[in-house]
């Protein structure tokens, strides 16, 4: 696997408080209190976290709170944020247009004959990113933390496409994966994703790339965006069949409860994306 990135490291470090943050926020822990439970001084858990995240661990949980409460009493998207803090230099995903393309009912049942797929690993800043991609688009993009892991969604790939040639080339991925997390400042680039999927689960996943950065939507929501609105359960089941995590920004959807968990990369995971696309939209 590739060298962990300054930012992957963090990640790795910072991930159990974050994880600690979301189990227990609605008692509102102090910062000694996942210190304590993290292993580390109050100092140090404090610099490490706002060098990965821009904020301090308070200021998370601070804004965390306040979006699932709004989500909860309001039940639609969140459109503001009310933390005023910044990132460290973070580029998120507004930098960028997705634009999404499905496979016919031809190639699908084709299972991928004749498509060559190269796919990558990377060190990302949450963890280890798993991208492939054909001629036509990402066909997959999946975080991970461990070899084992990372085998086990190389081996999906296959299940996916079992008939398309898939080689694993680096070299190819990496201007894809640049374009992700780290976009340029110029003009709005665009990534076309590959979906393969039923009618409906395209619906969703297309419904899901008009959620914006900083806002958070209840699965009942996305079921009424789309025209569904007792299709709810069918919803979530197509958000959770997404093969394309963070540019499909299945994150972004969350109980009417607020409660953030049920995200296949990991419920830190999810805060931690949800987290830095809130407060740097705050900052626009």
């Amino acid at each position: 696997m590739p060298d962990i990135s300054p930012q992957h490291a963090n990640y790795n470090r910072v991930s159990k408080a974050l994880a600690y943050l979301i189990k227990h926020q609605p008692h509102q822990p102090s910062l000694s209190e996942v210190s304590a439970f993290v292993g580390l001084s109050d100092s140090h858990l404090q610099r490490i976290f706002t060098e990965w995240a821009g904020v301090s661990p308070k200021q998370f949980l601070q804004y965390i709170t306040k979006e699932n409460a709004k989500l909860q009493l309001r039940e639609h998207a969140v459109a503001d944020s009310a933390l005023a803090s910044g990132l460290s230099g973070s580029s998120r995903l507004h930098d960028l247009m997705i634009r999404c393309e499905a496979v016919t009912p031809g190639e699908y049942r084709q299972l991928g004959q004749g498509l060559e797929i190269a796919y990558g690993v990377h060190s990302c800043p949450f963890g280890y990113c798993f991208i492939a991609l054909t001629h036509r688009g990402i066909c997959k993009l999946a975080f991970f933390d461990t070899a084992e892991e990372g085998d086990e969604i190389a081996q999906e790939l296959n299940i996916e496409w079992p008939e398309a040639e898939t080689i694993r080339d680096e070299r190819r991925t990496t201007s894809v994966f640049d374009q992700v997390f780290t976009p340029s400042t110029g003009a709005q680039q665009t990534i076309t994703v590959l979906l393969k999927g039923s009618p409906f689960q395209i619906k969703v996943w297309e419904a899901l790339l008009n959620i914006k950065d900083g806002e958070l939507y209840s699965y009942q929501q996305v079921a009424d965006s789309i025209g569904k609105p007792s299709a709810v359960r069918a919803a979530a089941s197509a958000i959770a069949h997404n093969q394309v995590a963070y540019l499909i920004p299945c994150h972004r959807v969350i109980r009417g409860s607020g409660v953030l968990n049920n995200y296949r990369w990991g419920e830190e995971r999810k805060a931690a994306m949800i987290g830095l696309e809130c407060c740097s939209e705050a900052l626009r």
